[in-house]
């Protein structure tokens, strides 16, 4: 008789949990269906507890903060890409940038992405000596530092980088961090305390006060910006922390790529934080000034836009440029990635252009830092070395650089990861760069980094255990979700 009311009471739970299931994921008309039917899973394997990794992980950005982020003012930037936009391109050589011009208008129209062509690009591969060039600037700021991370660690990197921001606001230099709370462990108010005693302001991406109500796990502001003086840009794929000094045996030496930028482009990425600093603290808006937003003259002989997107948009406009510089190459497609779940949209890309005779090589790291992650990247990687990609794993530690070189002319740099998390979920930000002498640095590292990489040939993994193969196949299918 018991058994009989069990049976009974577990069939009640499971209509239950399946109508509420049903109704929680199919009410947002906006979602990707593949994203639908990934949260169906979730919720239909794991009752009750997948209700409250939905609510952690699922939930959309509100639409209040949607509307926080859309209404803020460009800031000035909006009035000169209005202007290249009417003179179709503002470029002082058009006929260098003839295939360009379909990314810089691409660019223009949906994230009003200035076009800049004089700007100095250095490119930083080693934590060292990306930080210790960071330090030295930061430093030398006269009247502001401008600070976005994903993560800032409160570990030995973490503090110094603290105290020389408290330091440098002691000495009268406008201090802004903004961070994620979710990739920095917490709110951290410790760390920041003294920061915040000498002057400067720190905030948590919109994160409000009470943060459990509103808590959005899956909404990441994963950009990494720093700004010194409106001169001085720094974009990439450092985060703050000891790790991306190689300190933790978990993860080794940490290859990752950033750019230092002396330029106009400093202003769009200037830009970018005010709108984000605007959008998260209500009480401190900042405005467009003289100040913040210098006239440069460099000399410099590199082109780029700065690119960014979020939830916030529709528009996809990083994963847009990544899709139009797969399917517009010509001879060779070069791609770096911690994190490869591409969406079928890429993957079909990625066949093509090889089955045309592009050149087409990707690399991501040798040891997992998320598992489902690194298994779902390891399913895509199987998959395109079956279509005859050439895909490697990097052996001497691990590879967080997020870089896509086409055709030793168009080279992509920033924080977005070539998967559906990047294009759809985070808050990323991306420089475009059009130059020949940087597409032609970037093929020499990748091709330095290939000393100390693998081939994974369809053959490698044919090899492998029909476990690991399961975990991989399983993994794929939360792929929308992760």
């Amino acid at each position: 008789m018991a058994e009989h009311w069990l049976m009974i009471l577990i069939e009640i739970i499971f209509v239950v949990n399946s109508f509420a299931a049903i109704l929680t994921v199919f009410r947002d008309r906006y979602r990707d269906i593949t994203s639908i039917w990934a949260w169906m899973l979730v919720l239909l394997l794991f009752p009750g507890i997948g209700f409250l990794i939905y609510f952690l992980f699922g939930r959309k950005l509100s639409g209040h903060h949607i509307f926080n982020m859309q209404t803020q003012e460009v800031l000035g930037i909006d009035k000169i890409a209005d202007n290249q936009q009417k003179e179709v391109i503002a470029l002082s050589d058009p006929e260098r940038y003839v295939e360009e011009q379909a990314f810089i208008r691409l660019f223009l129209q949906n994230e009003q992405a200035i076009f800049s062509n004089q700007n100095e690009v250095n490119i930083l591969t080693d934590g060292h000596e990306k930080f210790e060039q960071l330090f030295i600037d930061i430093k030398a700021a006269k009247h502001h530092i401008n600070v976005e991370y994903y993560t800032i660690y409160d570990d030995k990197l973490g503090n110094e980088f603290v105290d020389l921001l408290t330091e440098k606001a002691k000495e009268g230099v406008r201090i802004r961090v903004i961070y994620d709370s979710w990739g920095s462990g917490g709110k951290n108010n410790k760390l920041y305390q003294r920061l915040r005693e000498a002057g400067g302001h720190v905030e948590a991406f919109l994160m409000p006060k009470w943060q459990v109500m509103s808590l959005h796990v899956n909404n990441h502001d994963h950009r990494k910006l720093v700004i010194i003086d409106g001169d001085i840009g720094y974009i990439g794929g450092f985060n703050i922390g000891d790790q991306y000094l190689g300190r933790l045996d978990k993860f080794g030496y940490w290859r990752d790529t950033h750019l230092r930028v002396v330029g106009d482009a400093v202003l769009a990425m200037q830009s970018r934080f005010f709108m984000d600093w605007n959008a998260t603290n209500k009480y401190q808006k900042l405005k467009f000034g003289e100040e913040y937003f210098p006239s440069h003259d460099t000399g410099g002989d590199v082109a780029m836009q700065i690119v960014s997107s979020g939830p916030d948009s529709d528009m996809n406009q990083i994963y847009q440029g990544y899709l139009r510089m797969i399917s517009m190459a010509h001879e060779s497609i070069t791609i770096q990635s911690p994190y490869f779940i591409p969406n079928q949209a890429i993957m079909d890309s990625l066949a093509i252009a090889a089955k045309s005779g592009v050149h087409v090589r990707i690399m991501i790291p040798s040891k997992p830092d998320h598992m489902f992650v690194y298994r779902a990247t390891e399913y895509y990687a199987s998959v395109l070395a079956n279509e005859g990609i050439e895909v490697y794993a990097y052996n001497k530690g691990f590879l967080h650089a997020k870089t896509i070189v086409i055709d030793n002319r168009i080279v992509s740099v920033g924080s977005a990861n070539m998967d559906i998390r990047s294009f759809s979920l985070n808050f990323e930000v991306n420089a475009f760069l059009y130059s020949e002498r940087v597409a032609l640095e970037m093929e020499a590292i990748f091709e330095e980094d290939l000393l100390d990489s693998q081939l994974l040939t369809s053959e490698y993994f044919a090899a492998q255990s029909s476990w690991k193969r399961f975990k991989q196949f399983f993994s794929r299918l939360l792929t929308p979700i992760l």
